[in-house]
């Protein structure tokens, strides 16, 4: 019950704060759906409008109005777009999904190999492991996906500007995602695995006569690697926000996309479909670390 009241309230804070910072933004939702500023719609005509959308209704009661469609799951109809929020939020959903999960699971793989091997190749490569997490989390995905594509594209011609629909159009945009996010759960996971290496089940397995290759990956990569099992579900969320970038960036249809069309010409239903949609991937994915930290972790199961 407190794990669905939590999801509940986390719920209504992300659409309450989407759509009043929406709001915040300068302009006029009733010239969106009469097709932006440029439309030169007239008084009349803009007055019907908002009567018809309830704009002309005082803020407090849009917001009202606004919780109520959500309650029942109904996101609304796009003012730009003039279609129903939940296909098109939903059409676009695979690829960012697709997108997000490859990204994690390479930034898993780099995050991990780095770690082992800063903390296997001496004092040398324990100081080049830290710098390239350093460096690689500070990275900007734009000027990250701006370098990949001068380098793979426009001077080496291997791989694709954009994302075209075969496998060679997510190399580029995938890489640009994990790797800020590798460098950030690289400095995460080897902290952690020095700590396990030097806990007491680790020199109880030594003594018992444990290979150093089994030690570390029966017993410390194991808890090593449950501080950034339980990040993913914030790694997740961080994958999206980057999405909108890196979709951009690369002109790949996505959720990231569609969000930054939607702000930029006020259309708010398809802003807080978007943004409810990412946080309840969030709290699955949440669930599914946490699942996953009690499997791996025995001790997570006790009262």
């Amino acid at each position: 019950m407190t794990r669905v009241l939590g999801a509940i309230s986390v719920l209504w804070a992300v659409a309450t704060l989407t759509f009043f910072a929406v709001r915040l933004i300068p302009g006029d939702p009733a010239q969106a759906i009469l097709g932006g500023p440029g439309s030169q719609a007239s008084t009349e005509a803009l007055a019907s409008v908002r009567a018809e959308y309830g704009l002309d209704q005082p803020l407090l009661a849009q917001y009202v109005a606004q919780l109520g469609r959500l309650a029942t799951g109904d996101l609304g109809r796009s003012y730009a777009l003039n279609m129903d929020v939940a296909p098109l939020v939903m059409g676009q959903l695979g690829g960012t999904l697709l997108l997000a999960g490859l990204s994690l699971a390479l930034a898993w793989l780099l995050a991990l190999a780095l770690a082992i091997w800063s903390t296997r190749g001496g004092r040398l490569a324990a100081q080049v492991g830290s710098g390239l997490e350093i460096v690689s989390a500070a990275l900007p995905h734009f000027w990250l996906a701006t370098s990949l594509i001068v380098v793979f594209s426009m001077w080496w011609g291997v791989l694709p500007p954009i994302s075209t629909s075969g496998p060679a159009g997510l190399v580029l945009p995938v890489v640009t995602l994990a790797i800020p996010l590798a460098g950030f759960l690289g400095q995460l996971m080897r902290e952690s695995l020095l700590t396990a290496l030097e806990s007491p089940f680790v020199l109880s397995a030594r003594a018992r006569g444990e290979s150093e290759h089994g030690v570390r990956w029966l017993h410390a990569l194991r808890h090593a690697a449950l501080p950034a099992i339980s990040l993913s579900g914030w790694a997740f969320g961080s994958l999206i926000s980057g999405a909108v970038v890196v979709e951009t960036v690369f002109a790949r249809p996505g959720l990231g996309r569609t969000l930054l069309n939607a702000v930029t010409v006020r259309d708010v239903p398809v802003v807080v479909g978007v943004v409810m949609i990412v946080a309840v991937g969030y709290i699955l994915m949440t669930v599914a670390t946490d699942v996953l930290s009690r499997i791996i972790d025995p001790r997570l199961r006790l009262p």
